[in-house]
C-alpha cells in the first residue's frame, strides 16, 4: 500500500513544488490512515486543508481505497 501511495505523491508533487511547495509521507497505518508532512509554502498556507483533503486524500482514496484518511503533521 505505501509504494501506491507514493506514486501517487509523485504524481501530485510537481503542482506543490511549481508553487514552492512540496509534500513527504510520513507513514501509513494498518487501519488506513495516512500521515504526510506539507513543506516548503505548503507549510502554513492558508489553503493547504483545501489542497489536502481536495486534492491529497482523494487522489490518494481513488488510486489506493484502503486509505480512509489523511492527514497532515
Amino acid at each position: 500500500m505505501r509504494e501506491k501511495i507514493e506514486k501517487v505523491l509523485d504524481e501530485i508533487k510537481p503542482g506543490l513544488q511549481a508553487d514552492g511547495g512540496d509534500i513527504e509521507l510520513v507513514d501509513v497505518s494498518d487501519a488506513g490512515k495516512v500521515t504526510v508532512r506539507l513543506q516548503g509554502a505548503c507549510h502554513g498556507c492558508a489553503m493547504s486543508a483545501l489542497t489536502l483533503q481536495m486534492v491529497v486524500e482523494r487522489m490518494i482514496k481513488e488510486e489506493v481505497p484502503e486509505v480512509k484518511e489523511v492527514v497532515a503533521v
